[in-house]
């Protein structure tokens, strides 16, 4: 699940980059997980790659996500 959950975060890091920014712009993070158990994991992690003060963010559970994922993000980033 650790490295889901990293995969997902350098995702996102990627695409703010595409668009001309970087995590620190990112201001809203909707998380999707099969398991609400592993949101300390996601806050673990998160850590790692954002400086407080952290983005919005929601946490929804899920019965599935594509490709058998344990986790999915998307977020908005103000450029």
């Amino acid at each position: 699940m650790d490295a889901q959950v990293r995969r997902v975060f350098e995702n996102l890091k990627a695409v703010a980059q595409a668009a001309g920014g970087d995590l620190g712009d990112m201001v809203k993070l909707n998380v999707f997980l099969t398991d609400l158990g592993h949101f300390a994991l996601v806050n673990r992690v998160m850590a790692e790659y954002f400086a407080e003060p952290y983005p919005a963010r929601a946490a929804v559970g899920v019965a599935a996500l594509p490709r058998g994922a344990a986790v999915e993000m998307d977020g908005i980033l103000e450029l």
